[in-house]
């Protein structure tokens, strides 16, 4: 009995020894598999802080600017190594290849580099003629054999003048004639119309205070600065006084444009911050401002709604357009996705961005991105300079474009599992696959542009002039901020000169706006006005 006694105990020992280290061994395994985890997680931040880090290096010391270099290293080979797949992207790469062959690189800079002709733009000014006779000389003894000329750019500084307008008044001699014939005795022409009701500042002025805060980005205080210079002292609630007034003038104008606008059957869309003070918090808050450009024909309006961003604000504003929207990857056109008369376009642009800031973290991936959207470019670079029409461009980018495009497709899909989701590469691919269905309408119609750029590059006069105000006062001040800008932005599409077109639409809208007017607003739109 005692034996097995000690065998029972002996052997519940062991049985406890061995749940015990069981026990042990689990937990120790959960502490492993976390401890992995953990790494794993700090491997992922490690890329996303050194990538994180990239783009600000990039963004203190790095270039700007985003025209593509050619690839010396050549046309990188890609791994197609996918089963079933191989003939297919063998047929997209060999139907790649065949176009690249056919695609004319753009030459260097230096090569295009014309000769400066800095001397042409002074052959339609005025001339003044200085004379300076040699000095001490008894000119009387010698004979004129030819002269010596030099040639210099002058400027005078700008200048006030008072327009007087007089207005004659007339009486008849004999006044019994005016009781005989049902005439008025005393006639005198009636008052022009004025921009502004009994105030003092003519067409040019308003239309150089509108120019000079919204083209040249100078503000009201140093406006007031360059006036007393001129002869002048006016205050900056003066200008204000002036500035709503002309606002509210322009209004319709700006109706009109944006109704031409909204017309058209494609349009680019895009927006930008506009501070706005929000007097209840007494600092300024983040608004927003839209800006719609129609490619053809070529005009453009900016639309503030109290500073929101919201997709509401997108599908209110183009709830009756049908046609091409071009945008960004920006959430809130998703809207637009599957919507029966509206077609998403993609641009280029942003995606190449987001591959070029993997440069530092996968040289080798991104610049074999960056070679399939170089040689997209080049296409368009070669419908450029042959002055291709519609037709003909979107014929070039059937027969080079879409071979190019189909096989980035394919490098997408190689690529993405050989990269972390979470690094800039990953970010950079799932963006652009994502973006990939709105860039194929481009191919099949010539006037649609491979980005978005145009419409960006229309936002930059307003972010300059965003950075000399600092914000607008309150939501008034800004929507007539997007009136002024939508004219001018206008103008400078069409190629008006912006100056004139102020000083004459600004002259002329009162008539436009009189009560019975019969007169046609479109009329003065930049795209049809004439002097």
């Amino acid at each position: 009995m005692v034996k097995e006694d000690v065998s029972r105990q002996a052997m519940e020992s062991s049985t406890g020894q061995v749940e015990r280290l069981l026990e042990t061994n689990r937990k120790q395994s959960e502490i492993i598999s976390a401890q992995a985890r953990a790494i794993e997680e700090l491997r992922a931040t490690i890329v996303e802080l050194n990538a994180s880090l990239a783009w600000l290096k990039r963004k203190v010391f790095g270039k700007m600017s985003e025209k593509c270099k050619p690839v010396d290293n050549g046309d990188p080979k890609l791994p197609f190594d996918y089963g079933d797949l191989e003939q297919i992207e063998a047929e997209i790469e060999d139907a790649r290849s065949r176009a690249a062959e056919q695609i004319t690189v753009p030459k260097s800079r230096a090569a295009n580099k014309t000769p400066r002709r800095n001397r042409v733009v002074m052959d339609n000014l005025p001339v003044v003629t200085v004379v300076i006779e040699p000095e001490n000389v008894d000119l009387s003894r010698y004979v004129k054999i030819g002269e010596e000329h030099t040639r210099t750019l002058e400027m005078k500084p700008g200048y006030l003048y008072v327009k007087d307008t007089v207005r004659p008044t007339y009486v008849l001699k004999n006044e019994m004639e005016a009781v005989d014939n049902g005439e008025k005795a005393v006639i005198t022409a009636p008052m022009p119309l004025m921009p502004i009701y009994k105030g003092m500042p003519g067409a040019s002025m308003l239309a150089e205070i509108l120019l000079q805060k919204y083209e040249y980005h100078i503000p009201f205080y140093r406006q007031v600065k360059q006036l007393e210079h001129l002869g002048v002292k006016l205050s900056r609630n003066t200008l204000d006084g002036w500035f709503k007034p002309v606002c509210e003038l322009l209004k319709p104008l700006y109706l009109e444009l944006r109704k031409k606008v909204l017309a058209a059957d494609y349009l680019q869309i895009d927006e930008t911050t506009l501070p706005v003070i929000n007097h209840e918090r007494h600092k300024a808050a983040k608004g927003y401002v839209w800006i719609v450009r129609a490619a053809v024909p070529r005009l453009l309006f900016f639309h503030y709604d109290n500073g929101s961003r919201s997709q509401k604000v997108a599908v209110r504003l183009l709830k009756n357009f049908k046609g091409y929207l071009q945008s960004d990857g920006h959430p809130i056109y998703d809207a637009f996705e599957d919507g029966e008369d509206v077609c998403l376009c993609g641009c280029l642009a942003h995606i190449r961005r987001h591959i070029e800031l993997c440069k530092e973290e996968n040289l080798e991936y991104a610049m074999q991105g960056l070679k399939f959207i170089q040689d997209m470019y080049n296409v368009e670079y070669m419908a450029d300079k042959q002055e291709l029409p519609y037709e003909g461009r979107a014929e070039l980018r059937q027969r080079l474009s879409k071979p190019m495009l189909d096989s980035f497709e394919l490098w997408l899909k190689n690529t993405y599992p050989k990269v972390l989701k979470r690094s800039l590469m990953g970010k950079a691919i799932a963006y652009a696959y994502s973006l990939l269905p709105r860039m194929k309408p481009y191919l099949h119609d010539g006037r649609i542009f491979i980005d978005n750029n145009r419409c960006e590059n229309a936002l930059r006069p307003l972010v300059i002039s965003r950075k000399n105000m600092l914000f607008c006062g309150n939501h008034e001040a800004a929507e007539n901020t997007a009136i002024i800008c939508s004219l001018l932005g206008s103008c400078k599409e069409r190629g008006v000169n912006p100056r004139e077109w102020l000083n004459d639409v600004i002259g002329r809208l009162p008539y436009y706006l009189a009560p019975k007017s019969d007169r046609n607003l479109k009329e003065l739109l930049p795209d049809v006005w004439r002097k």
